[in-house]
């Protein structure tokens, strides 16, 4: 079943066209990895998909219904995309447990304790659980963004957006935020993954999509898109990872 759709997308800053006639379609239960080189528009698709960026031309429709960044619905339909970002983005006053309950009561207007015991068992289950009276600045920065990935879930998103989530942290800990995305996955959360995690996206992708120049370049499995890229630019991309086959365990991710 469809759940998202991108229709002729272009998104332009001044005359610097930044995503030109893009083209999508996510299943429900879909993990799709966005990969190219930086400056390519991959995170600002992300951005336009949950309209925090307004677009040139094209739509996006989510379940059938345009995201309108200028409609009055929009509020209600964000609720429904959970966004991840590089920075966290949690708030240095709130402690873990506050971060995560703010949306929800303020937004959502759920009960404080089912709120609660929600974040609790979602905390637990990223390894988190005797975090939840810390602060941000007592956290490193991957359960910062394990912290972000929980409040993510909490609001009950359709789909999950992760915008290059380990780029900003130390090698040793990339691996604990990539395990609870794969694990996100296991569970059959439609994503839309952007990373340059190139052993990560071939073991979690169902679909990968390589933007280059704002253009969707290729789109294939992760299996024939690593081993068998369709164009010269893909294949030089991949160079550049030093990406061999026999280097990717699954079991390893």
């Amino acid at each position: 079943m469809e759940l998202l759709r991108i229709e002729h997308l272009t998104k332009k800053y001044g005359d610097n066209v930044v995503l030109r006639d893009i083209n999508l379609s996510v299943k429900k239960g879909e993990v799709i990895v966005v990969v190219g080189p930086s400056g390519c528009g991959k995170s600002t698709l992300l951005r336009c998909i949950n309209a925090l960026e307004p677009i040139q031309s094209g739509r996006v429709l989510l379940d059938g219904e345009e995201i309108d960044p200028k409609g009055r619905d929009l509020a209600k339909k964000r609720q429904k995309i959970g966004m991840v970002f590089q920075s966290y983005e949690l708030f240095p006053h709130l402690n873990v447990m506050d971060n995560l309950l703010i949306a929800p009561r303020k937004v959502q207007k759920r009960d404080k304790s089912e709120a609660e015991k929600e974040a609790r068992e979602l905390l637990a289950k990223v390894g988190l659980s005797d975090k939840e009276k810390s602060y941000p600045r007592e956290l490193s920065g991957g359960q910062k963004q394990r912290v972000a990935i929980v409040r993510a879930l909490c609001m009950h998103p359709e789909i999950l957006l992760f915008d290059e989530v380990t780029a900003a942290l130390d090698p040793e800990m990339v691996r604990e935020v990539l395990n609870v995305m794969l694990s996100l996955a296991k569970q059959g959360r439609t994503m839309i993954i952007v990373t340059h995690e190139m052993q990560f996206a071939r073991a979690v992708a169902d679909r990968v999509i390589f933007i280059d120049e704002g253009v969707i370049a290729e789109e294939a499995t992760p299996e024939k898109f690593f081993t068998a890229p369709k164009t010269e630019r893909a294949r030089k991309f991949l160079d550049i990872f030093e990406f061999k086959k026999e280097t990717v365990d699954d079991e390893e991710h």
